[in-house]
């Protein structure tokens, strides 16, 4: 899989997982059942011909219900990624995410121009059609199914060939869509196993929050199961130019994940 990495303000090192074309392809398959199932139901339980009655066949007013129906569905993607924090229904199935490139939550403004630009990413050839028929054009069934099927491809296609896995949208928005992970074990948490003998070190770690913690740990882990010295080395000068600790460990290791255990030893027992 093909990954995002980006450096914080401590000057240390993140790693995200992007996510795949097709975990992008089955989130959005789930979506758009999700919409056909409400556009299904609503034609199911409203009564159309009520409403006709009611209006007296004015065409443009049976016009304006059909636009208030279909709203849900056209903004769909829009409200449900601004008030589940990057998600859509199907994207929270998939466990992935929207996030901006420089791993901040997307601003309102982001997911706009992500949503406005699925126009491009997905329906760009269907409104060429759509114009094309409305000139009065003969056209074919297999033709419209044929420009139906390229038009949704382009976005796919960009996801597939971009270096993060980017439609159009996410480029000119600058975000990209990760990949959460399964289940948050307690190795992935700051949490530290303490027994209640344990003598602390580094009193100076109750500088650090919680935040460095997790990133330090982060860090920390990926680093030791690469064998990669020189981020031990660089995290290890970090947290002591954080901190002010005077170490008494030669051996980076030991001296990090003394950090981290005392950082919960102090923490807990506040």
């Amino acid at each position: 899989m093909k990954r995002l990495q980006i450096k914080t303000a401590q000057n240390v090192d993140i790693n995200f997982t992007i996510a795949t074309g097709g975990q992008r392809l089955f989130a959005f398959i789930i979506d758009n059942i999700i919409k056909f199932a409400y556009i299904y139901f609503a034609y199911q339980f409203l009564n159309f011909r009520l409403i006709d009655d009611s209006f007296g066949g004015d065409h443009w007013t049976i016009k304006a219900i059909d636009v208030l129906i279909f709203l849900p569905v056209t903004f769909y993607s829009l409200y449900s990624e601004i008030l589940l924090n990057g998600q859509t229904l199907g994207k929270m199935l998939l466990k992935i995410r929207v996030i901006h490139r420089d791993g901040f939550k997307p601003s309102i403004t982001d997911y706009t121009i992500r949503w406005f630009l699925r126009t491009i990413d997905f329906n760009l050839f269907s409104l060429i059609f759509i114009y094309l028929a409305s000139l009065g054009l003969d056209t074919e069934e297999e033709l419209l199914v044929f420009v139906f099927i390229v038009g949704k491809l382009v976005g796919f296609l960009l996801i597939i060939f971009t270096e993060k896995n980017q439609r159009f949208g996410d480029l000119i928005a600058n975000t990209v869509v990760i990949y959460l992970k399964d289940d948050v074990k307690f190795s992935d948490t700051i949490l530290e196993t303490i027994t209640e003998s344990y003598k602390p070190l580094y009193p100076s770690v109750i500088r650090l929050s919680d935040n460095d913690a997790r990133i330090i740990k982060d860090t920390f882990n990926m680093a030791v199961k690469a064998n990669d010295y020189n981020t031990l080395v660089k995290l290890r000068t970090k947290i002591i130019e954080v901190t002010g600790i005077k170490s008494t460990h030669k051996n980076d290791k030991a001296f990090i994940d003394a950090v981290l255990k005392d950082y919960n030893y102090y923490t807990q027992s506040m």
